[in-house]
């Protein structure tokens, strides 16, 4: 069965013996998009779920890390980030033919562009905004001794660990050799700041369409894909969202370069920082260009890997050739923001 489809029957089978209040007729419709996790809508009487898989086949090492998405959710449960409620974490491969678990369904926007042409006027924008910088404060905030995730990432330099971890996945997944990556995969290691000691819970891949909004309220009501998220260094998760914003409008993946913020509401990267260091408690930041850098070099590692998914059979969206285009611009970029 492929990465598309569920086994309706021993799914229901499974549901009825581990999901509390689970009855009726099931059914399951695949989400557009997602280029990693296969994520499905279950349907059963008058209740929704959302369940999200690996991918079946032969897969990269430590990548779709559903168990640890599961883990992280439902000790966040009674924090101030939102969440949506666990049900069941299914390990047993021959239910549905890989890993899967089931969470909660819920009803909301989730916002793909961020011009954010949805928002009534200006002061929606910005209240959105301000809400996706509220949430990830919350975020690092979290005491992850409280919550019973201290053990939920290894001790020492985040970003030597991320470098190092990132690189051995484009290798791994590495179709062509390409100078720009080649120039990142010397300059980061040679650049990488000093390890200041700040630890948080990070969600790893913070960015404006892992998070679902109130369905008319500019509120934050699940911050969602938690599949990178580990302990480490709060910078990472800021810079990645910053980053997002620095790319062309003409990219797949909607970034921000030249729009005029002022005139719609969309506060500047600068004001944006601000706002999280008064948050969380933070004077303010150095080395900032090496973490912009390090999000682009990882952002295309993580394209590669959807590249050679897509050349093995592995990927779960159609859109995934497309996306494994980006790799060269998005390292271009990064060396461009070197220079």
């Amino acid at each position: 069965m492929s990465a598309q489809q569920v086994d309706i029957e021993r799914l229901t089978a499974y549901m009825a013996e581990h999901v509390p209040g689970f009855h009726g007729d099931l059914t399951a419709e695949k989400f557009p998009g997602g280029q990693s996790n296969p994520t499905f809508k279950l349907t059963a009487g008058d209740t929704s779920y959302v369940l999200r898989r690996k991918p079946p086949g032969e897969l990269l090492q430590s990548a779709h890390a559903v168990d640890r998405e599961f883990r992280v959710m439902t000790a966040l449960r009674d924090t101030d980030v939102p969440v949506p409620r666990t049900y069941a974490l299914c390990e047993d491969e021959s239910v549905i033919g890989s890993m899967f678990f089931i969470m909660e369904y819920k009803e909301g926007r989730i916002l793909w562009d961020p011009v954010l042409p949805e928002a009534a006027d200006n002061a929606e924008r910005s209240a959105i905004y301000d809400a996706m910088n509220q949430t990830m404060a919350a975020l690092h905030n979290v005491n992850v001794e409280a919550v019973g995730l201290a053990d939920y990432g290894k001790p020492g330099n985040y970003f030597e660990r991320q470098l190092g971890r990132w690189t051995k996945q484009y290798r791994a997944s590495e179709t062509e050799v390409m100078s720009d990556m080649e120039t990142l995969l010397r300059w980061l290691p040679a650049n990488m700041p000093q390890d200041d000691g700040t630890v948080s819970l990070v969600h790893g891949d913070y960015r404006l369409d892992n998070m679902m909004f109130h369905p008319t309220e500019p509120r934050v009501i699940a911050l969602l894909d938690w599949e990178l998220s580990t302990l480490g260094h709060p910078l990472a998760d800021l810079a990645n969202q910053c980053m997002a914003w620095m790319l062309p409008r003409d990219s797949s993946m909607k970034g921000l370069a030249g729009v005029d913020r002022k005139a719609l509401g969309i506060p500047t990267d600068e004001e944006y920082i601000n706002r999280y260091c008064e948050r969380t408690g933070r004077d303010g930041i150095e080395n900032w260009d090496f973490y912009l850098v390090f999000s682009l070099f990882r952002l295309a590692a993580i394209v590669q890997g959807i590249k050679k998914r897509s050349q093995i059979g592995t990927a779960s969206s159609a859109e995934a050739d497309a996306r494994g285009d980006l790799v060269g611009p998005l390292a271009h970029l990064a060396v461009q923001l070197i220079k």
